[in-house]
């Protein structure tokens, strides 16, 4: 299964909210997802960014891979990811 990190939309017309997620990449846009990594809001001023940092890292060193929008938004929110695995 190819997994994929992306934004997935909601909101109405003109007022987008987007949820961050873990999805196949076969999926539609708005379909199933595996797991709610966090959201991005852009229709405040400052646009309102949570993301579950622990996580985003958990999917990225199993191999997911990123989108460019919330490749984006991870950078916006200084998280740094890393394919290796903390050992515990």
């Amino acid at each position: 299964m190819a997994l994929t990190l992306r934004l997935q939309r909601h909101g109405s017309t003109h007022r987008p909210f987007y949820h961050i997620v873990a999805t196949d990449s076969r999926r539609p846009r708005n379909g199933r997802f595996i797991e709610k990594l966090g959201y991005y809001d852009p229709n405040k001023e400052p646009s309102i960014m949570e993301v579950k940092t622990d996580r985003v890292q958990y999917w990225y060193a199993n191999g997911a891979q990123v989108s460019s929008a919330v490749a984006n938004i991870l950078k916006k929110k200084s998280v740094k990811l890393d394919r290796k695995q903390d050992a515990k």
